[in-house]
């Protein structure tokens, strides 16, 4: 692991410079730029979450109503996170050509029209034609997204180079409200109004935000760099960085269609207390994201343990969610809220630190500073998340069905675990190398003096 005051030879950007260095003298109030980013992007990440997660207490019915089997139903769910993934990739590498401002004002009216489009799929014929337009308008809203999304992370990482993840963390109060606040909204809509109002509600709420997304956001230009994907997640400390946010997503993943069924199963509670449980994983996660983000950029060194001990107490956390059997441990209600409560804690202290560690190991790298790097490592952090959506739930699923939850959640935590001990085994690497890199100047410091005293000596 790594201490402060470590040897590391200059640090980029995002808190991680030396002492005193220009780039960390930042003023303690907010600009009037950096107040209207953080607007402009928290204002996306909760009417993208919203729209993400108003689906799912009514659209399964009424997509039955329609002829849709349960298969094709998961698989309209599941079509957003592979969409958003090969979005955010190519996003990612056109962001300069695009334009940070075009492509985040573009994504958000994108994702408002296509939220209006969804609520009048009930007026389209049952059958083929309904799974068609479902898929389609499924489709363009995670390209939106993916739009939105890769030009938020972007800008912000531009307007705050100091503040990445106390940034990034205080904007997951936002993202965490979205998922919150979707389903037990979008239900009491549908429940009063019909199907057609909840979406157009916040299709409409979304639009009214592009004019003054247009307004308020700062426009930064760019230069094309000369970096790529490739060169990017072929560097170690990123594709293992990667690798933690695939597992971390698919965690997340796993719970969507397997912990629902449980707790109806196991506890027999009213279907309409179920998303109770899902609140505490939810708020304690968005809670708890702001103090590790800035944690993360006050003492830069506390990142390597925050992603490997959070990783390691994600595993335990998936261990005791049935609990799995080997424990010999009584399933009950408040355990499982516990322990998701934790969960919601250990995820922020590993997904907060993964962008700016990424950053600055692009910046290590010889990658250049601007927006170029910047879009390269948001497309590639919102593609490693996608891989984990895909991957979470259809194995959560599959396992679920053969071998029950308890065993199901305690493979879901392996994941976890060997990407926490795959990190700390990098870092105990990384630190012996930099050790042995600072001895040996000193050890070539002392032959030279010693050479330079026995040549004085043996002059005649």
């Amino acid at each position: 692991m790594d201490v402060a005051g470590d040897p590391e030879g200059p640090r980029p950007p995002g808190g991680d410079g030396p002492p005193g260095s220009a780039r960390e003298r930042t003023p303690s109030r907010l600009s009037r730029e950096q107040l209207f980013v953080l607007i402009s992007a928290g204002s996306l990440n909760l009417s993208s979450m919203m729209s993400y997660s108003i689906l799912g207490p009514f659209f399964p019915k009424e997509a039955e109503k329609k002829k849709a089997s349960n298969t094709v139903i998961g698989m309209i769910f599941g079509c957003y996170a592979l969409s958003q993934l090969l979005a955010s990739l190519v996003f990612g590498k056109y962001l300069v050509y695009i334009g940070a401002k075009f492509m985040f004002v573009a994504g958000l009216f994108v994702s408002g029209g296509v939220t209006i489009l969804f609520g009048l799929l009930d007026q389209v014929p049952e059958g083929p034609i309904f799974i068609a337009m479902c898929f389609l308008v499924r489709v363009t809203d995670a390209i939106s997204f993916a739009a939105g999304i890769t030009a938020s992370f972007s800008i912000l990482a531009k307007t705050f180079p100091n503040n990445v993840g106390t940034v990034l963390g205080s904007l997951e109060i936002f993202s965490g409200l979205g998922l919150v606040l979707g389903p037990p909204l979008g239900g009491l809509l549908y429940h009063f109004f019909g199907y057609e109002v909840p979406f157009i509600l916040l299709g409409c709420l979304t639009l009214l935000m592009v004019p003054l997304n247009m307004c308020i956001l700062p426009d930064y230009e760019s230069n094309p760099g000369k970096h790529s994907f490739w060169k990017l997640i072929t560097l170690p400390k990123v594709a293992l960085i990667s690798f933690v946010i695939n597992s971390l997503s698919a965690c997340f993943g796993f719970l969507d269609p397997t912990l629902s069924l449980f707790v109806l199963e196991k506890f027999n509670l009213p279907a309409g207390h179920v998303g109770l449980v899902f609140l505490g994983l939810a708020l304690s996660y968005a809670i708890s994201s702001p103090l590790f983000g800035l944690l993360s950029d006050k003492m830069p060194h506390l990142r390597k343990w925050f992603l490997v001990l959070g990783n390691l107490t994600t595993a335990g956390c998936y261990m005791l969610l049935g609990p799995a059997p080997i424990l010999h441990i009584k399933s009950q209600l408040w355990l499982l809220v516990l322990i998701l409560v934790i969960n919601g804690i250990s995820a922020g202290m590993s997904i907060i630190p993964t962008f700016p560690e990424i950053l600055n190991c692009a910046y290590e790298n010889g990658f250049e500073e601007g927006l170029s790097t910047l879009s390269l490592v948001s497309g590639l952090f919102s593609a490693m998340w996608s891989v984990g959506a895909i991957v979470g739930p259809t194995l959560g699923g599959f396992l679920y069905e053969k071998i029950g939850f308890e065993w199901a959640a305690a493979i879901q935590g392996l994941w976890a675990l060997t990407s926490g001990l795959m990190m700390g085994l990098f870092y105990l690497l990384e630190y012996s190398r930099r050790r042995r890199r600072v001895r040996v100047p000193n050890t070539l410091g002392t032959e030279e003096e010693r050479t330079a005293l026995f040549s004085d000596e043996i002059k005649p």
